[in-house]
């Protein structure tokens, strides 16, 4: 937890040209080849099925209130301010911490919401915790609602993947849409 609250504090948000809102980690997190499942049901591992030069995963769900759509409704817009040449080399991976309720069917017409490019995965609750442990994700199921139903409580962070299938920079939750852009075009630079 101290990890990822000394990442929150030193990601400071800034906007000139030639500062980065992101935090460069100083050991980047190797993820794991784990097998999960995407919203067709076919196998999906952040190491082996992210082929772009930059992949952005965040661990979130559909049915949470406030960070997870605010954050992808932020991803989008950041992949929709780059420019042609550094748009198809991006790929946005979303990871249910509620496979319970996040079905294949259902990550998917959440994610159409904000970018039918967007890649869902899915996979039984003690592999997703597995993966999101070794990327330095917290995930844990949440308390019960007097609705009946419950929350997920889960970091926040979204975490840049780079052709070496390592982390070597996190954003935390506030960074904008423009400032994700342009760590995202230095990145590709």
């Amino acid at each position: 937890m101290a990890l990822v609250l000394g990442v929150g504090l030193s990601a400071c948000s800034k906007s000139s040209a030639d500062t980065f809102s992101g935090a460069l980690l100083h050991r980047p997190y190797h993820v794991p080849a784990t097998e999960l499942t995407d919203t067709a049901g076919r196998p999906y591992s952040l190491a082996d099925s992210t082929d772009k030069q930059l992949t952005l995963v965040f661990f979130g769900y559909t049915h949470c209130p406030d960070e997870c759509p605010t954050t992808m409704a932020t991803l989008a817009s950041a992949v929709l301010q780059l420019d042609d040449g550094d748009r198809p080399n991006v790929q946005v991976v979303f990871v249910t911490t509620d496979p319970a309720r996040d079905t294949g069917p259902v990550v998917r017409r959440w994610l159409d919401h904000f970018s039918s490019s967007f890649v869902g995965v899915t996979a039984p609750l003690r592999t997703i915790r597995k993966v999101a442990t070794d990327v330095g994700v917290p995930v844990e199921k949440g308390r019960r609602l007097a609705s009946g139903g419950y929350d997920v409580t889960h970091g926040t962070q979204v975490l840049a993947v780079d052709p070496k299938d390592t982390v070597p920079v996190v954003w935390t939750l506030g960074t904008t849409a423009p400032e994700l852009a342009h760590d995202i075009h230095q990145l590709l630079h």
